[in-house]
């Protein structure tokens, strides 16, 4: 059991905030707005300083401190064609899509924007989403079965003619999709995103995604669930690379940015964040091995709804920087940011953070070995 392959330089993706609220559930100030023209700006500002990827959430009605949302697909290809170089990731719920047309749309954005579209496939917390909706509320391991089938499908429609599937959840009968992702070696098919912390999460990352999308961890927590993931998929005979999340307060003390985290806590939306908690820890606990999402989530680990303030990196841009490297190490291939203030922040860290990071995976790329114990020259 290993994590196996190492990234040579890790990427850096943040989260888009076409959802009220900001990312914290807290009566701090945040400067942030989920209205287009501000997410517009945030994201040519994102790809000027270092980040490849963004991810627009996605809720379908008001719940828990988000009143107002964009939905994801719209909203991603809106700043995909904002931008030149930003992948932008749009969250989706298998259950209130079908494969098939999410694949066209999908292929149309790929289209539009270069290559540069990708989908993250979330099997649902928020059980009112569906209710609501008048679609059936699956058991936990159930919507992870369907949203497996949910990427089958999906890669099989951008990758294949007379498309064949007969699942428990779909049924697709002689399709073929034209035109297909653009599929070049710069800009291979949208890639293909899970998300969640559970067993059947990770099975699936590990077998038909290109990527598992991880809730914050610490060291031990990530390594723990990368071996898992790496493992299912040396099993499948395929690669996954590994994204995790983190909530970044980087300022120019520890002392200050420390203050700041308090500060979200003791402002902390209280009726909110403990709705919320109602909510999604009957998820992570409706698992057999109550590994799910928020199964062991505090009410302060709540306050950042994905978990952001367990990857602690909260600090100074040198210890910021270290503690990321440290992930890097154990196999983490992209940190997905979430901030308080997303304009300037996102430009504090790519002017203070995102080098230093590139520093330290220089040095140690430079001071690797090669099998017979020399040296590896290096052009930095």
């Amino acid at each position: 059991m290993t994590t196996e392959r190492i990234a040579d330089e890790i990427k850096f993706a943040y989260w888009v905030p076409n959802v009220s609220g900001g990312l914290v559930t807290s009566d701090i100030e945040q400067r942030t707005d989920w209205n287009y023209e501000y997410n517009k700006k945030l994201a040519q500002t994102a790809e000027n300083n270092g980040f490849e990827y963004a991810l627009s959430q996605v809720r379908y009605e008001a719940s828990y401190g988000a009143e107002y949302q964009h939905e994801s697909t719209s909203f991603s290809l809106a700043l995909l064609l904002a931008t030149e170089r930003l992948k932008v990731i749009a969250a989706v719920h298998p259950g209130l899509w079908q494969p098939a047309v999410l694949a066209k749309l999908g292929a149309t954005a790929d289209h539009l924007s270069g290559g540069r579209f990708a989908v993250n496939v979330v099997s649902g917390w928020f059980k009112d989403e569906f209710t609501h909706l008048g679609e059936p509320w699956l058991e936990h391991d159930e919507r992870y079965r369907r949203s497996a089938e949910f990427l089958q499908v999906l890669r099989k429609i951008w990758t294949e003619d007379d498309v064949d599937f007969r699942g428990d959840f779909y049924r697709i009968h002689d399709f073929t999709l034209k035109p297909k992702p653009l599929n070049t070696p710069e800009r291979p098919n949208p890639e293909l995103f899970q998300g969640g912390n559970s067993t059947a999460a990770r099975r699936n990352g590990g077998h038909y995604a290109d990527w598992y999308f991880s809730n914050g961890k610490d060291f031990d927590g990530i390594t723990e669930q990368i071996v898992e993931v790496r493992d299912h998929a040396r099993d499948a005979g395929r690669e996954v690379k590994v994204g995790l999340n983190g909530f970044i307060i980087a300022r120019d003390s520890e002392k200050e940015a420390k203050e700041v985290l308090r500060e979200i806590i003791a402002k902390a939306n209280k009726p909110a964040v403990e709705g919320f908690r109602g909510a999604v820890q009957q998820a992570g606990n409706s698992t057999g091995d109550k590994k799910g999402m928020w199964a062991d989530s505090s009410f302060e680990d709540l306050v950042q709804y994905n978990d952001g303030f367990r990857t602690q990196l909260i600090g100074t841009p040198e210890q910021i920087a270290e503690r990321i490297a440290a992930y890097r190490k154990r196999g983490v291939d992209l940190i997905l940011g979430g901030f308080l203030h997303f304009q300037e922040e996102i430009e504090y860290f790519g002017d203070k953070v995102l080098p230093l990071v590139r520093e330290i995976e220089s040095s140690e790329i430079g001071t690797a070995e090669r099998l017979d114990g020399a040296p590896v020259p290096v052009s930095v």
